[in-house]
């Protein structure tokens, strides 16, 4: 078998995916700003991400059901190409002066239904081109692609920002274009490699891949728990940047989230190999109960940096043992819509975390809104100890078809 930096096809898809992701972050710290700037409303800056989150949620299922049923490598270059086109749109439209908010509300809906249909066909995607053994290594790779992105990204966006509205947008339209190459070039696998179902409706579809959810006791119990932690984790994200104040700092604290993902990602085969997958979102999920509630201690904004960075170490752990986990069981004419379905699962209540946390900071203040979130992320983390399936030593079964 030859090395992981050796398989051409893997490492191009890659380079693909870590271009696009660096665009979405930049681009994504640039669309507020630039609704602030147009609108001088805190509200309507956050009503476009939350119209592309929303959309993405809302359409995963179905989407999930379409890359099953598509060519997948179509709906990849599709989807990058339909990016390019709104982004590129935007920053035409801002050059000629001519951008409205129904504009960018029709971006963010675009986008989120191409994001929707991008994700679950390029994580079934990643796993045909990688060798069973490979898995942990490939996706710890991807981890770190995402924190790298996250890392530079919102320094990144503010910076072309700074240089020109446009800049930002265009240059995002360039990274969709790198991925669009990238896909091509990596030859992605057009259909699964096990044979689909009897043609059925698209609501059969989602329901044979529900049912096989359902039917994992383990899967079950993490949907459950990461489905609650998302909710309070994020909601955490306003009372913090209250909490800081100085924008400066604030871009610190934002900066030690990228940092511990990335040194999360080195240290993720270690964590892997002490835990199964099940005890591993248990171990998390109390690291993050117990780290967490030090982020109202006075002591400046480098302890708030600090605190996010060990709370972020465990987390790339948690996304790689779950990704081998599905990679390794489910059926791939099923991988487009499990995938779907956990994208909604896990992230169905994350639309509300800024208000929540918006809430709780304005009638509680930050620091007891921290605390108040904590206390719910602690009722999570003791609510799922008591499920056998997270406690157990085993995982997923394999599936008996072998990654091609």
């Amino acid at each position: 078998m030859q090395p992981l930096r050796r398989n051409l096809r893997f490492q191009v898809f890659w380079v693909g995916s870590a271009a696009s992701e660096l665009g979405s972050t930049l681009s994504g710290l640039a669309f507020p700003l630039l609704v602030l700037a147009m609108t001088g409303s805190p509200t309507q800056a956050g009503l476009v991400g939350a119209v592309a989150m929303g959309t993405e949620i809302l359409v995963g299922l179905p989407a999930g059901a379409l890359v099953d049923r598509w060519d997948r490598r179509r709906i990849l270059l599709g989807a990058d190409l339909v990016r390019i086109v709104t982004m590129a749109g935007v920053g035409g439209a801002l050059l000629a002066g001519a951008l409205t908010m129904p504009h960018l509300l029709a971006v963010a809906v675009v986008n989120g239904v191409a994001s929707a249909l991008f994700r679950p066909a390029h994580g079934a995607s990643l796993r045909a081109l990688v060798p069973p053994e490979q898995l942990p290594t490939a996706y710890a790779q991807e981890q770190t692609r995402q924190h790298a992105a996250g890392l530079a990204g919102p320094a990144l966006g503010g910076a072309l920002f700074a240089l020109g509205r446009a800049v930002p947008f265009l240059v995002d339209a360039a990274t969709y274009l790198v991925s669009f190459v990238c896909v091509a070039f990596a030859r992605v696998p057009r259909r699964p490699e096990t044979p689909p179902a009897p043609a059925q409706s698209m609501r059969a579809d989602i329901a044979e891949a529900v049912r096989w959810m359902w039917d994992q006791p383990l899967l079950r119990a993490v949907c459950g728990l990461v489905l609650g932690c998302n909710l309070v984790v994020n909601a955490m994200t306003i009372p913090i940047i209250v909490l800081v104040g100085d924008p400066v700092d604030v871009g610190v604290v934002m900066a030690a989230l990228g940092l511990g993902g990335l040194a999360g990602a080195a240290l993720s085969a270690r964590l892997m190999r002490l835990l199964p997958t099940g005890r591993l979102m248990l171990a998390g999920s109390w690291l993050f109960a117990l780290v967490l509630p030090l982020l109202v201690l006075p002591l400046g904004a480098y302890w708030t940096a600090g605190v996010l960075f060990v709370a972020m170490l465990v987390v790339p752990a948690l996304n790689i043992a779950l990704e081998v986990e599905i990679a390794r069981s489910v059926p791939d004419h099923m991988q487009g819509r499990v995938h779907g379905a956990l994208n909604v699962m896990f992230s169905g209540l994350t639309p509300l975390a800024p208000l929540l946390g918006g809430l709780l900071s304005q009638h509680a203040g930050a620091a007891p809104a921290i605390l108040v979130l904590c206390v719910g992320l602690v009722a999570c983390t003791v609510t799922a100890s008591f499920s056998r399936s997270l406690r157990a030593k085993g995982g997923l079964p394999v599936r008996e078809t072998p990654v091609s």
